[in-house]
C-alpha cells in the first residue's frame, strides 16, 4: 500500500490496494481503519466494487443505515443511491458543509461513498478537518462554547422544501436532536467542532449569566454560531477530491464535514454510499 497525503491537515490517496481483499483480511481492514483515523478522509481509484462487495466492505465497520429522503437501493440493503441530473430538484445534500445525518440521536460513524457516473469536469466533493477547526479557535471562544449545546434539524434542512403538511411529519417522525457544539472523537480522544448547517441554534445559552434585558444584553449568540459552522469554509483545512467512475471516498463522519459541488448540471452525477451506525456523541 502506498500512502500519498493530499494536504497538510487532512486526506490521502491510498494506492496499491482493492477494498473488497478487505472483506475477508483483517490485516487489509485494520490498515485502512487506521488510515482513516489519521486521515479522517482516505480515497481509493479503480476499485472493482460490485453493490454487495460495497455494502460488505463497509458493514466490517459496523451496521449500514438507509436514508429517509435519499434514495435506497430496492435490491442491495444497506446501500444509498445518489443520483442527480437536468431533472433533479436542488438538494439539502449539495452547496452545504454538513456531517451526515447529526439530525439523528445517533449519528454515523463514518461513510463509504462509490463513483458509478460522474461528469468529464465538475461533481468534485470537498471534505473538511474539524478537530483542526476547533484546535485552531482562540482560547476564549473555546471557554465560550464549552458545554453549550445545539439543536440539529432535519426538517430546517432536507424538510425546508417540503409542502408543510410533509415538513411537520418529517420532524413528527425525525425530532431535533441535540449535541455538544464540542465532541469528544470516541476512537482518537480529539476534540471536534460539531455543529454545521444542521445547527439551528444553541439550546442552553439564555443561562441567567448571559441575559439580563432583552437582546441588548445577549452577547452576539446568533453571530457565534454562524462564526463556528463557518469554520468549515477555511481552505487551509480543506481536501478537494475529483471523481473518476469507481473511485471511493472513506471518511470519518465524527471529525469531517464535507460538501458537494453542484457546479455540473445538466450532466448526470450518480453516486452510492454506505453509511455507518455510530454512537451518541460526548462531550
Amino acid at each position: 500500500m502506498q500512502v500519498k497525503r493530499l494536504t497538510c491537515n487532512i486526506g490521502a490517496e491510498l494506492k496499491g490496494v482493492q477494498l473488497k481483499d478487505a472483506i475477508e483480511s483483517d490485516d487489509l481492514f485494520n490498515e485502512i481503519h487506521r488510515q482513516m483515523l489519521e486521515n479522517k478522509v482516505i480515497f481509493f481509484r479503480d476499485q472493482d466494487l460490485t453493490p454487495e462487495q460495497h455494502v460488505a466492505f463497509a458493514r466490517r465497520f459496523g451496521d449500514l443505515e438507509g436514508h429517509p429522503v435519499a434514495g435506497g437501493d430496492p435490491k442491495v440493503e444497506g446501500l444509498v443511491n445518489i443520483f442527480k441530473d437536468e431533472n433533479s430538484p436542488p438538494a439539502f445534500l449539495e452547496n452545504n458543509w454538513h456531517a451526515d445525518v447529526t439530525w439523528r440521536e445517533i449519528p454515523q460513524k463514518m461513510a463509504v461513498l462509490r463513483c458509478v457516473k460522474c461528469p468529464e469536469v465538475g461533481g468534485d466533493t470537498m471534505w473538511v478537518n474539524m478537530a483542526k477547526a476547533y484546535a485552531d479557535l482562540p482560547e476564549h471562544i473555546k471557554e465560550k462554547i464549552d458545554g453549550l449545546y445545539t439543536r440539529h434539524s432535519i426538517e430546517a434542512s432536507f424538510g425546508a422544501c417540503m409542502p408543510i403538511e410533509k415538513r411537520h411529519a418529517l420532524k413528527a417522525q425525525y425530532p431535533d436532536a441535540e449535541h455538544p457544539v464540542v465532541i469528544t472523537h470516541p476512537e482518537t480522544g480529539e476534540k471536534i467542532l460539531y455543529v454545521s448547517a444542521y445547527s439551528t441554534h444553541f439550546t442552553n445559552f439564555h443561562t441567567g449569566e448571559n441575559v439580563r434585558y432583552g437582546n441588548d444584553f445577549t452577547p452576539g449568540h446568533h453571530w457565534l454560531l454562524m462564526d463556528l459552522v463557518r469554520r468549515a469554509t477555511i481552505p487551509e483545512y480543506q481536501v478537494r477530491w475529483t471523481w473518476e467512475p469507481n473511485s471511493v471516498a472513506i471518511w470519518d463522519n465524527r471529525a469531517t464535514q464535507h460538501y458537494a459541488v453542484a457546479d455540473y448540471p445538466p450532466t448526470v452525477r450518480q453516486m452510492q454510499r454506505a453509511g455507518v451506525v455510530g454512537t451518541r456523541p460526548v462531550r
